[in-house]
């Protein structure tokens, strides 16, 4: 299927992005010319959801080495280290972000041996794979999880787990676009995610291009259609996941696992593998990104707290495996820990 937008891309020379920060008010593109451009990107959330970030870091490794000139190895080798510390400061608790850069270090490593200048080539060749595999992921991610929708089906969603997020047509999305390319008439609820209402400001307008029946409700809602009989399922995507298949996403994720237990609704989880963290044995040993009070105290540049009010504000949550149907995945379907929907 079609996209009618471009979330990120190499362009002669620079990493163009789409402002994230400004939909749906302005459709603007943002030129990256150093790695400092993209790291900035990425920490301002210009970009963001867990593939396209990855994606972005490694075209920021690609642009931060082709604009510097090397005395030897040594320097080129000191270089790429800063460069990818610098980039895997922004945000911590994406695990793609750590894959595509460790990636990217590992080709360099292998090729040391060359020219620095075909090591840069390399690089780029590497980065823009990464982008590619990532298109092809999401679409397997959309075929296998669109066997799971029924024509009239709703689906709830949480965040933006779209094109907008990754580097092809999204994962929880991507089921849905999926299925309705099938001729599956399917209908979406969108939680508006707060405190930075991603659901509301890139969820819907991303359907809105694509043209897919939605509506949007507060998150606190939830429990209500819920409880209405007006979901069939929930898909949400994830940033990381530990080896226990515990699921580290969007703040207010786990909410909805509990009430979709509760009400006997499917969850389901949409991630690539590359989401996949197999080194980190539970959820209890993800860390989780705090964000600025702002984010919770001002609404735009109006605060709409008392002043010096205590802010608690977490990125993300994590949803324990016994609250997970099944994982959609670019490889298949995993069983998930919890049974019979219940």
């Amino acid at each position: 299927m079609k996209l009618n937008f471009k979330t990120i891309e190499w362009a002669f020379g620079i990493v163009r992005i789409l402002d994230q920060t400004k939909l749906p008010e302005k459709t603007l593109y943002i030129n990256c010319k150093t790695f400092q451009d993209v790291a900035k990107a990425i920490k301002a959330m210009q970009i963001r959801g867990a593939p396209a970030i990855g994606i972005a870091a490694a075209y920021g490794v690609a642009l931060g080495m082709q604009n510097e000139k090397f005395k030897n190895k040594n320097e080129y080798k000191k270089r790429l280290d800063q460069i990818i510390q610098t980039l895997q400061k922004t945000r911590p608790t994406a695990v793609n972000l750590f894959w595509a850069l460790e990636r990217m270090r590992n080709l360099a490593e292998r090729n040391f041996n060359q020219p620095l200048e075909k090591i840069n080539q390399l690089l780029l060749k590497e980065a823009k794979e990464i982008h590619t595999q990532d298109k092809l992921m999401c679409r397997r991610i959309g075929e296998y999880g669109a066997k799971l929708l029924k024509s009239k089906d709703t689906v709830l969603t949480h965040c933006n787990a779209g094109a907008l997020a990754t580097g092809g047509i999204g994962t929880a999305l991507g089921v849905i676009y999926t299925a309705v390319h099938q001729g599956k008439n399917i209908k979406v609820f969108v939680d508006e995610t707060r405190p930075v209402l991603q659901g509301a400001r890139l969820t819907c307008w991303e359907l809105k291009q694509q043209k897919i029946d939605y509506t949007l409700i507060c998150d606190d809602m939830a429990a209500y259609v819920m409880q209405k009989g007006l979901v069939d399922c929930v898909i949400v995507g994830a940033d990381r996941i530990a080896k226990n298949k515990d699921v580290a996403n969007k703040i207010g994720t786990y909410n909805l696992a509990i009430l979709a237990k509760f009400h006997r609704i499917p969850f389901y989880v949409a991630a690539p593998t590359s989401t996949f963290d197999n080194l980190i044995e539970s959820g209890k040993d993800i860390k989780i990104e705090q964000r600025s009070k702002e984010e919770i105290t001002h609404w735009g540049n109006r605060r709409i707290t008392p002043p010096n009010t205590k802010v608690f504000s977490p990125a993300f949550d994590v949803t324990p495996a016994n609250l997970i149907t099944a994982i959609i995945t670019d490889k298949g379907i995993i069983k998930g820990k919890r049974n019979n929907l219940t």
